[in-house]
């Protein structure tokens, strides 16, 4: 098939044709529906005709394939677009989509490779004008794979942070376990405390790690459930300030201010005492100074309104080029400690309530959390 100076707007009009062919957007008169150009698509789409020849290569696919779009159109699919498997297998070859079996309608997403060993995801579609007939055309989607691959580098990093994060405390349990039962007479009850003490703390460090990869999983999914129910956060803020002093903070060390009249808040308690107890333990741990906590009323864009949040310390703050990054799974400051993964879930747990949360630098030079929860009064209260 020779290619002429009409091929860009034969293959585009072909590309459209065998999408409204798939999703049947045709009009009677067989015109594609809209000005639906191959080039706008985000992923590459290549589509052969009955002769098995290429009549559409986007620059998505050029871009995907390495491949000249003059350098494919017109020229057979398996020669083009020369796909091997893992196997060395030619992919054409094996799944002959013109002569196989009629039943069939399409290929599934799989890595395959490119001369030179660049990987390309690859799904195919066979159009046929009645459910048995004769392949019309054939029609390619083609996908990088950055994408998979930083999802796997990402859970790759996941696996390690936990087996590194698992190995220490139950060393720990299991060292101090062992010997309390070979050796429980020798030990005085003191020392027996002291190592009770150790394990249990160990424990409690499994735990939070257990439940915040459980955390990840359910914000990762879209399946973090929320039990809305009205919400105090000012007393939520009190009651954590005094765990802090409890635990041998200074009561001076925070300066609590509210805004008055709040408005009543329907959220998660339990995820709302996590988000805060998460952002004053990084303010006491990280920061330095006084902790100040800013409660005070927001406006909602939909006239909505909702409650802000803001936690701020006077440490060295976080530097500006690392901003952009601390919501990120294992983002971890300048102090060493933690899984990295605590402001992820943060934000995590602020947007499935539908609020929002920045980070910048606050009044006294430390770091500057913010957060605003919506009021999401239920339908049967408004």
């Amino acid at each position: 098939m020779a290619v002429g100076m009409s091929r860009p707007r034969q293959t585009h009009t072909a590309a459209v044709r065998a999408i409204d062919d798939l999703d049947g957007t045709g009009d009677a008169a067989g015109d594609p529906v809209g000005a639906i150009d191959p080039d706008h698509l985000p992923d590459g789409l290549v589509v052969a005709d009955e002769t098995g020849r290429i009549v559409c290569f986007n620059s998505a696919a050029t871009r995907i394939t390495a491949i000249p779009r003059a350098a494919a159109l017109g020229r057979p699919l398996e020669h083009a677009l020369p796909l091997e498997d893992l196997k060395g297998r030619r992919w054409w070859t094996l799944t002959d989509p013109y002569g196989g079996l009629v039943t069939r309608v399409g290929q599934p997403e799989r890595g395959l490779l490119l001369p030179g060993g660049r990987e390309v995801l690859v799904s195919a579609r066979y159009v046929r004008d009645t459910p048995k007939g004769p392949v019309r055309r054939v029609v390619v989607s083609l996908r990088g794979t950055e994408a998979r691959r930083r999802s796997e580098r990402s859970d790759a990093e996941l696996i390690a942070t936990v087996a590194h994060e698992l190995r220490s405390p139950l060393t720990s349990v299991k060292g101090f376990t062992a010997t309390l039962l070979a050796k429980w007479e020798r030990f005085t009850d003191d020392q027996k405390r002291l190592m009770l003490e150790t394990v249990d703390a160990d424990a409690n460090r499994v735990t939070r790690l257990i439940a915040e990869l459980l955390d990840i999983s359910r914000i990762d999914s879209g399946r973090l459930e929320l039990r809305r129910q009205p919400v105090d956060v000012s007393a939520a803020v009190e009651r954590h300030v005094q765990a802090l002093t409890a635990a041998g903070q200074a009561p001076d060390r925070f300066l609590v201010r509210t805004r008055q009249p709040l408005p009543d808040l329907w959220a998660d308690p339990d995820k709302v005492d996590q988000v805060l107890g998460n952002l004053l333990e990084n303010a006491v741990r990280h920061g330095e100074g006084t902790v100040t906590i800013d409660i005070a009323p927001a406006p909602g864009g939909s006239g909505e309104g909702g409650t802000a949040v803001t936690v701020s310390d006077e440490g060295p703050g976080i530097p500006e080029e690392s901003m952009g990054r601390v919501f990120t799974r294992f983002w971890r400051g300048s102090k060493r400690g933690g899984t990295g993964l605590g402001l992820y879930i943060v934000k995590g747990i602020v947007e499935a309530h539908g609020g929002s949360i920045a980070v910048g630098r606050g009044p006294g030079g430390g770091a500057e959390f913010r957060f605003v929860l919506p009021v999401s009064t239920p339908a049967y209260l408004s």
